[in-house]
């Protein structure tokens, strides 16, 4: 489908939203009444669509009941659903990679159930003690993977490619994450991963933001989009401002909007468009009210849509 820029699907993301209540029941447990309060914030912000990140709740995890209310609470609040992000569930983790498989299958069953198209995937871990108790989670060191080695490389091509063949059977694309110190950390290691999995179903989530606000060294934004969007099926949008200082070798990161970060989405999305991208986008935001922010990066990236689509025409 060929979206105009008032129907191009562009969903909240819920990262800012607890998996708990404030009474410590689970979101999944907490039911209707919950995600209809988190989802009315949602359309009050102007949003048509949601990402259901499973840092708040885990659709993989509902059972057929608790699903058939979910679809419905989503009805009531007049939202679509771009994708289903699973988030630190990596089919890699040396412990738990087998049950993240398992985990991401009912994920994509789930997706069918509820009638969202995508399920977005990563290879990134759990975050340690010491980034949990940061200011900014991205300035601590996190879990490294063996990069470019044969033996890892092989068990994500295989075992993505499982997950990808079942979500082929129900219609679903998989789009898988771009982050830091994984085989998904580099626009080359992404696109190699893609290409070797070589399935229709299966793409990039170019989401260099997980980059940008690393505190090292990085590669060049713009040469990074260049090299994945040709492969994006999905795509989480979010900025960060970023400076060095050459004297000291000091970095400074933090949560921008979309607008104003290091990235440019103008250019991003003239990049993306001539790559020939339609697939849906999440917008994100940390730290304050990150669903509002998270509404003004929706209206900026339409707003760019316009220009950028009219100009084509």
């Amino acid at each position: 489908m060929v979206w105009t820029a008032e129907q191009w699907p562009i969903g909240a993301a819920l990262i800012q939203f607890p998996a708990r209540t404030r009474d410590g029941i689970t979101v999944e447990d907490a039911g209707p009444t919950e995600w209809a309060r988190v989802l009315g914030e949602v359309t009050a912000c102007g949003f048509e669509h949601v990402d259901l990140t499973d840092t708040w709740l885990r659709p993989g995890d509902l059972t057929d009941g608790q699903r058939e209310d979910l679809v419905r609470t989503l009805k009531d609040a007049d939202l679509g659903v771009t994708a289903i992000s699973v988030v630190r569930r990596s089919i890699l983790d040396p412990e738990h990679g087998e049950a993240n498989v398992d985990y991401a299958l009912r994920t994509v069953e789930a997706a069918a159930g509820i009638g969202t198209g995508v399920v977005s995937l990563g290879l990134h871990r759990p975050l340690t003690a010491q980034q949990r108790a940061a200011e900014w989670f991205w300035t601590q060191p996190g879990a490294v993977d063996q990069q470019r080695d044969e033996a890892s490389f092989d068990l994500a091509v295989a075992r993505f490619s499982r997950i990808a063949r079942h979500a082929a059977s129900l219609g679903i694309q998989l789009s898988l994450e771009m982050y830091e110190d994984t085989l998904l950390g580099t626009a080359e290691d992404a696109v190699a991963l893609v290409q070797a999995i070589g399935m229709p179903n299966v793409g990039l989530n170019p989401d260099i933001g997980n980059l940008i606000r690393l505190h090292r060294p990085i590669d060049d934004w713009e040469q990074m989009h260049l090299k994945t969007l040709p492969y994006a099926n999905y795509w989480h949008v979010k900025n960060y401002y970023r400076d060095h200082d050459p004297a000291t070798g000091a970095y400074f990161t933090v949560p921008a909007p979309a607008e104003s970060g290091l990235i440019s989405y103008r250019r991003a999305i003239e990049i993306a468009l001539e790559a020939g991208f339609q697939g849906p986008i999440s917008v994100e935001h940390y730290g304050g009210d990150g669903l509002s922010v998270s509404a003004r990066n929706r209206d900026y990236l339409r707003g760019i849509l316009r220009a950028k689509l009219g100009a084509r025409r």
